[in-house]
């Protein structure tokens, strides 16, 4: 078995040499999809390639990406920084809701380094719906540039379709590529329609990561280092019962 550090090292050689299209890692949010007022709801953070079930240990992450962001945002729009704390495999962190209805968890990183000519920027959120209010339910509350949201996540079932909607500058994400990954790393890719949409149908029971990934062609300085293009990442994961 190749060890986590090479791994790690093939993982950095791969964002020098290869298309943002081949990138397989990505940080990501997991959490219940429902809470309750006064009980701490935890929240982790993994880096890894999720299709393949592997997850880079937390003290192997590149860069700095263990500076990202965590933030709640509550139905009433009042936002919490939260700090994460670094366990063996991924970031723990916990809030505990206060008011009924759905419950924005947004995770946001620019790496600081520069790979070639590229600037990295990873997002992820997840959403937490409290009591039966649907305040808050809405792909807007995601603050990111980059975005996927799923508003009846609390109902994913098997064969039963599941609607996804895509947000990139707060607009609607139209005929945009994005990927499906299932439990067993099954993968499919999907376009967006004229309303920023897709949809897909699980078979399987457990958890299904969607991801949707542009490029932005845009040169510039960052950290003292010259870039010509701004890879952005936005995970999502949905438990399918």
């Amino acid at each position: 078995m190749k060890s986590n550090t090479f791994k790690t090292l093939a993982f950095l050689f791969l964002m020098l040499v290869a298309s943002p299209k081949l990138f397989a890692h990505a940080l990501w949010i997991e959490t219940k999809a429902t809470g309750t007022k006064g009980k701490a709801q935890e929240i982790s953070v993994y880096f890894g390639e999720f299709s393949d079930n592997d997850i880079t240990k937390a003290d192997k992450w590149f860069s700095d990406l263990k500076d990202f962001t965590l933030v709640v945002i509550s139905p009433s729009k009042k936002e919490t920084k939260l700090t994460a704390k670094a366990l063996d495999n991924k970031y723990q962190a916990f809030f505990t809701p206060d008011e009924d209805g759905v419950y924005t968890i947004v995770m946001h990183h620019k790496v600081k380094d520069v790979y070639g000519t590229m600037v990295l920027d990873y997002n992820s959120s997840a959403t937490v719906t409290v009591g039966n209010a649907i305040k808050g339910n809405e792909a807007t509350a995601n603050t990111n540039i980059i975005s996927v949201f799923a508003k009846d996540v609390t109902a994913a079932k098997q064969k039963t379709k599941i609607n996804i909607n895509a947000l990139y500058e707060g607009k609607e994400a139209k005929e945009q590529k994005m990927k499906v990954i299932a439990p067993n790393g099954w993968e499919k890719e999907l376009w967006s329609n004229d309303k920023g949409e897709i949809s897909f149908t699980p078979i399987w029971p457990g958890n299904y990561m969607v991801e949707f990934a542009y490029t932005e062609k845009a040169a510039g300085e960052h950290n003292g280092k010259k870039y010509d293009e701004i890879w952005k990442m936005a995970t999502y994961l949905i438990t399918v019962k």
